[in-house]
């Protein structure tokens, strides 16, 4: 028998409930007018390939990263100001009823050093992350019904700055700034013939769309190997990543083609996001070094926001305007004689290159035989002139930082910069570009989706990966909190519950700064067995439900009716915490109970773990109650993936 807490029951209609019932399809009918383009096709070629333009009388530049961009700040300024508002919303609907929490905002509204600077990082780890990630995120939207009753979080997205992802996660990220800053539950329930996240038929096949059987797979593959062509065709190089992402958009992006000619930097121009009533979208990817297969973590991580791609890291410490980024810079400027480029930073590369791994996934369907041969051909040649190890890379040439920080930059003499999964490196949590200390962040909220353990739940390698490069010469300085092994995350729960890192400021008495506090939420089963493999192409409508809802149930703990009440007062001291500090103001006892409860204290427990196999927190979903929970590396008989790849990188 399914159970829902009550609280859940109102969104029946709107975020987790069966996708056939009569009330939902009302509201979808609604919002469906909702999902207008938010990225717009910008790219002047009206297609995949990059144009050649005039550059502007402004010419583009590479800067130094010793700040944020000018548009950041200036952007802020007014992002900061339209927190407020949905903020002190959220603490009251928080019912932290022993401190005035929406009156110390209010009272302080205008000193953004007071009012907390709030961020979400969502995990990579396929399309696990994006749905479980989805859960998270409709629980923290205020728009999605139910989310503000009793026992829920919602309106921390409004509250927040900044929404980070990577792999996975990216996909989840960039398919909400896509379309519109649309809802979760627009995105998932879409429209009539619309193949926006319909994931019943694998990305191998081609879309479903609504209402009508499946599209020709051949005609679907030969329209895609036409794009990259085109890319090529205008003299630039080709990679697997091209392919991948392509592919990816149709499912993602809600236009013609999966929006062939949408780029990253035109979210910068429309009008939500240039008024600051968004948060703003990053993604994450990883650069390979010329002439290595490892990706350590002394590898440059780069960011791509609307206004710029670079990074904060001291190999290159510089950022290129992402509108432009096709353009041949040379130390820093693009020559006199030189012409710019626009539309290479196309939206499906971006969020291909960020979930890069999945090259190797592609590549091991290629005997599909639904997949045409002259598309297998493409790839094969590909591959040739690469060699496998290359496989898994995105090629971004020319090279916007050539001949930029030579002294550091290991890639400084090559065309191509080599970027792949953001996940490559452990880091799997895109923490690094909200832990800088120039964005002064107070709380992380990071939603971990991993696939760690043998079984595919998380056990926080993302979180040490990240604390541990906090610890050398790369981080420049950049502090996090200090976390616990594997085996403690495990045999003291920290991965079945809400975790907060860094709690005692204490530990960074030597540090140069304060980090955010981070509030570590890990996958882990309350009505749903969710871990399902990395690398699993297809889900049906009811598999996806139950997973988002999953998610939700992660965010709230079965909003509220997982052992804590108070668990949303407790997400108010969270986002809080910082800021109490910094002004010497007491928090009062419900946050001291929540400290308690959810700071990890520093014990450890290093025993070893021979197999880790949750128990669902609430009652299964009456489509899950019989599924076999652990077998052959399966979750929830949902598996039939190429799960080998998933052994090979076990941090996604």
């Amino acid at each position: 028998m399914r159970f829902l807490p009550l609280p859940l029951l109102s969104l029946l209609s709107a975020a987790l409930g069966s996708p056939t019932s009569d009330a939902l399809v009302a509201k979808a009918a609604i919002e469906v007018a909702d999902i207008i383009r938010r990225a717009s096709p910008d790219n002047p070629s009206g297609n995949y390939a990059p144009a050649t333009v005039d550059c502007p009388s402004d010419r583009p530049t590479i800067r130094a990263g010793g700040t944020l961009s000018q548009s950041e700040q200036d952007w802020l300024q007014t992002r900061r100001s339209k927190t407020v508002d949905p903020m002190v919303e959220f603490l009251r609907n928080c019912n932290l009823t022993d401190f005035d929490a929406p009156g110390y905002i209010t009272s302080n509204s205008q000193n953004f050093s007071i009012v907390p600077n709030i961020g979400i990082a969502v995990s990579g780890g396929g399309y696990r992350a994006l749905m479980n990630g989805a859960g998270f995120i409709a629980a923290a939207d205020s728009r999605v019904p139910g989310s503000t009753d009793a026992g829920g979080i919602g309106g921390l997205l409004q509250s927040s700055t900044y929404l980070a992802g990577l792999s996975g996660g990216g996909w989840l990220v960039g398919s909400i700034f896509a379309n519109n800053f649309s809802t979760v539950v627009q995105l998932r329930d879409g429209y009539q013939d619309s193949a926006l996240w319909q994931f019943s038929n694998s990305i191998f096949e081609g879309p479903k769309r609504r209402g009508i059987s499946i599209v020709n797979t051949v005609e679907y593959w030969d329209d895609i190997k036409d794009q990259v062509d085109a890319k090529r065709d205008a003299g630039y190089d080709a990679s697997i990543t091209d392919y991948w992402g392509r592919a990816l958009s149709v499912q993602l992006i809600n236009d013609t083609d999966g929006g062939l000619a949408y780029t990253f930097s035109s979210i910068a121009d429309t009008p939500s996001f240039s008024n600051a009533d968004t948060p703003m979208p990053i993604l994450i990817a990883d650069e390979r070094r010329p002439n290595t297969q490892i990706i350590s973590l002394n590898s440059t991580v780069y960011e791509f926001n609307p206004w710029e791609m670079g990074s904060y890291d001291p190999t290159v410490f510089g950022f290129a305007p992402m509108r432009y980024v096709g353009s041949n810079f040379s130390a820093g400027s693009i020559p006199d004689d030189g012409h710019c480029v626009r539309g290479f930073d196309s939206y499906s590369f971006v969020m291909g290159t960020s979930s890069s791994l999945f090259n190797s996934f592609l590549l091991q369907n290629l005997s599909d035989t639904s997949i045409p041969s002259v598309v297998v051909d493409a790839l094969e040649a590909i591959l040739t002139d690469l060699g496998n190890d290359d496989n898994d890379i995105a090629a971004w040439t020319p090279n916007p930082f050539f001949h930029f920080a030579n002294d550091t930059n290991g890639s400084a003499d090559d065309e191509q910069l080599t970027l792949v999964d953001g996940g490559s490196d452990l880091q799997n949590i895109p923490l690094h570009p909200l832990i800088q200390p120039v964005r002064g962040l107070d709380v992380i909220f990071a939603v971990d989706s991993s696939a760690d353990t043998g079984y595919n739940w998380p056990n926080a390698t993302a979180l040490r990966a990240t604390y541990e490069r906090s610890l050398t010469s790369i981080a420049n300085g950049t502090a996090f909190p200090r976390v616990p092994d594997a085996e403690t995350f495990i045999n003291l729960g920290l991965n079945q519950r809400p975790t907060f890192f860094g709690c005692d400021t204490a530990e960074f008495a030597n540090a140069t700064h304060t980090p955010p506090l981070i509030v570590y939420l890990a996958n882990t089963p309350y009505t749903f067995l969710s871990n399902v493999s990395t690398f699993d192409p297809s889900y049906t409508d009811e598999e996806r439900d139950s997973i988002i809802k999953n998610g939700y149930n992660v965010a709230t703990m079965g909003n509220g009716t997982a052992g804590d009440a108070e668990w949303p007062a407790c997400v108010a001291c969270a986002v809080l915490s910082r800021s109490l500090g910094r002004t010497n103001t007491a928090a009062g006892a419900t946050c001291e109970r929540c400290f308690d409860r959810y700071c990890w204290n520093g014990t450890t427990d290093s025993t070893a773990v021979s197999s880790y196999e949750p128990t669902p927190i609430l009652s299964l979903d009456a489509q899950d109650s019989g599924a076999s929970t652990y077998g052959s590396g399966s979750a929830g008989g949902l598996v039939y993936g190429v799960f080998g790849l998933a052994v090979m990188f076990l941090a996604l």
